[in-house]
C-alpha cells in the first residue's frame, strides 16, 4: 500500500513538473507565430499601398481586424471587460491599432521595407525598457550600456542611408518604435489577466468608432486602385499582422514572459529583409543586414544582462 501511495505520488510529481516546461514549449510556438506574422508586415504594406492610400489602409484594415474580432466575441459570448482594464486596452489600441500601423504606413510610402525593418528592429530594446519601467524592475548597467549601443547602430544606419540626417519617415519610424513598445508591455501585462486573443480583440473594438470615421473620411479623400497585390497585402495587415499575430503573440507573452518573448523577435528584422527581397525585389544596401546584425548583438547582450 505504501509502494502504491509512492509510485501515485511520483506519477502525479512528475505530470505537475511537465506541465509547465509544456505550457513554456506552447508559448514560445505561439510566440514565434506572431514574429512570422509581424515579419510579412511591412512588405505587405507596401503591397496595400499600390492599392489604397496610407490613411484609407491604416483605417480599412482596423475596421476589418475589429470585424474579425467582434465575430469572435459575439460567437464565444465573451463578457465586457472588468472597468479596471479599459484603460490598459487604450493603451495597446492607441500603440498597436492605430499609433504602429499608422506611423509605419507613412513611412513606408517612401522608405524602402529593408529599411524600416533595421529601424523597427530596435523594437525588442525599447519593449525591454518601457517594461522595466512598467513593472519597477531595474535592468543591470550592462542592459542599459547594450540597450544604448543598438539605438547608436540604428541611428548611424538610418543617418548614413538618408544623407547625413534624419529624414520623414525615420522619425515616423521611430515614433512607431515608442507607441508599439508601450502597447506591447501593456498588453503583455493584460495577457495574464484574461486571453491574449481578447486583448488585442476590445483594443480593436474600442477603436472601431475612429477606424469607422476614418475610413469614411480617408476613402472620400484618397484614391483606390483595386489590384491583387493590393488586396492581399490589406487582407494579410488586418487579419494576420493586426488580429492573428497580436493575438498569439500576447497569448506567448503571457506565457513565457516579455523578456524571453522579445529574444524571439531577434528574427524579426532579417526575416523582413528575406522578404523584402523574395516579395518586392528590393535591393539591399550593404549597411543594412551588417546594422541588423549589430543590432541582434546588442539585444542578445541586453537578454542576458536583465537578470
Amino acid at each position: 500500500m505504501t509502494a502504491q501511495n509512492s509510485a501515485t505520488r511520483t506519477t502525479s510529481i512528475a505530470v505537475d513538473a511537465s506541465a509547465p516546461a509544456s505550457e513554456a514549449r506552447r508559448g514560445t510556438l505561439l510566440a514565434a507565430l506572431g514574429v512570422v506574422a509581424f515579419s510579412l508586415t511591412f512588405p505587405s504594406t507596401v503591397w496595400g499601398l499600390e492599392s489604397f492610400g496610407p490613411w484609407s489602409l491604416v483605417a480599412v484594415r482596423s475596421v476589418l481586424a475589429a470585424l474579425i474580432a467582434g465575430g469572435f466575441l459575439l460567437a464565444l459570448r465573451v463578457r465586457a471587460p472588468e472597468r479596471r482594464h479599459w484603460g490598459s486596452l487604450a493603451v495597446v489600441g492607441a500603440g498597436v491599432v492605430v499609433g504602429f500601423p499608422l506611423l509605419t504606413t507613412l513611412a513606408l510610402e517612401t522608405s524602402t521595407a529593408s529599411h524600416a525593418a533595421v529601424v523597427v528592429g530596435l523594437l525588442p530594446l525599447t519593449t525591454a525598457a518601457f517594461a522595466a519601467l512598467r513593472t519597477g524592475r531595474r535592468p543591470s548597467r550592462a542592459f542599459w550600456l547594450a540597450a544604448l549601443a543598438g539605438a547608436a547602430v540604428v541611428i548611424v544606419f538610418t543617418v548614413s542611408q538618408s544623407g547625413g540626417s534624419l529624414q520623414s519617415e525615420d522619425l515616423y519610424l521611430f515614433g512607431a518604435l515608442l507607441v508599439c513598445a508601450a502597447g506591447y508591455t501593456e498588453g503583455g501585462q493584460l495577457a495574464r489577466s484574461m486571453p491574449g486573443w481578447q486583448v488585442i480583440g476590445w483594443a480593436l473594438i474600442l477603436c472601431l468608432p475612429l477606424s469607422l470615421a476614418g475610413s469614411a473620411a480617408a476613402l472620400s479623400l484618397e484614391p483606390v486602385r483595386l489590384t491583387a497585390q493590393g488586396v492581399a497585402g490589406l487582407v494579410w495587415v488586418a487579419g494576420v499582422s493586426t488580429f492573428f499575430g497580436l493575438y498569439v503573440w500576447y497569448r506567448g507573452m503571457a506565457a513565457i514572459g516579455i523578456a524571453r518573448a522579445s529574444q524571439l523577435q531577434l528574427a524579426q528584422p532579417l526575416l523582413t529583409l528575406l522578404w523584402s527581397v523574395a516579395l518586392l525585389g528590393e535591393e539591399l544596401s550593404p549597411a543594412a543586414p551588417i546594422a541588423a546584425a549589430g543590432v541582434l548583438v546588442c539585444i542578445a547582450v541586453t537578454q542576458r544582462a536583465r537578470s
